[in-house]
């Protein structure tokens, strides 16, 4: 008896949801979807990862290797401001739903470390001894 003002409401009145995949809703503002690596543009400088408060990027600066796991993410975007090169993009994407979990893998060149023999090829300074005139 109670339910039946609350069935016959549901029926006339438009539905409280949207049908997801058919309606899409506009991001908000402000909104941090998923997010983009320019490898390219990266350093493999590994702040990203020291910053990512769930382990969600690892960093192989030797191999140039950069995988973000999207399901750890919590999209905080702290990666997005460490990063010194601006090579992280987070735009306004919604990640769609998956029924497998993937690991979004990115390979580049790393950069050249600086050679250690350089700064021993230098003759080194030696004091000059002070004149007594």
């Amino acid at each position: 008896m109670y339910m039946l003002p609350n069935v016959l409401r549901n029926l006339s009145g438009k539905p409280a949801t949207r049908l997801y995949p058919l309606e899409e809703r506009e991001p908000f503002p402000l909104y941090r979807g998923v997010f983009f690596n320019d490898v390219e543009k990266c350093i493999f400088c590994n702040s990203c990862a020291r910053v990512c408060p769930t382990d969600a990027i690892v960093v192989d600066a030797k191999a140039g290797i950069w995988k973000y796991d999207p399901f750890s993410c919590v999209y905080c975007s702290a990666c997005v401001e460490k990063c010194p090169t601006k090579c992280l993009i987070q735009g306004p994407v919604h990640r769609r739903a998956s029924v497998t979990k993937f690991v979004v893998k990115r390979a580049g060149t790393p950069r050249a470390k600086k050679s250690a023999k350089a700064g021993a090829d230098a003759a080194p300074a030696t004091p000059k001894k002070a004149s007594k005139d």
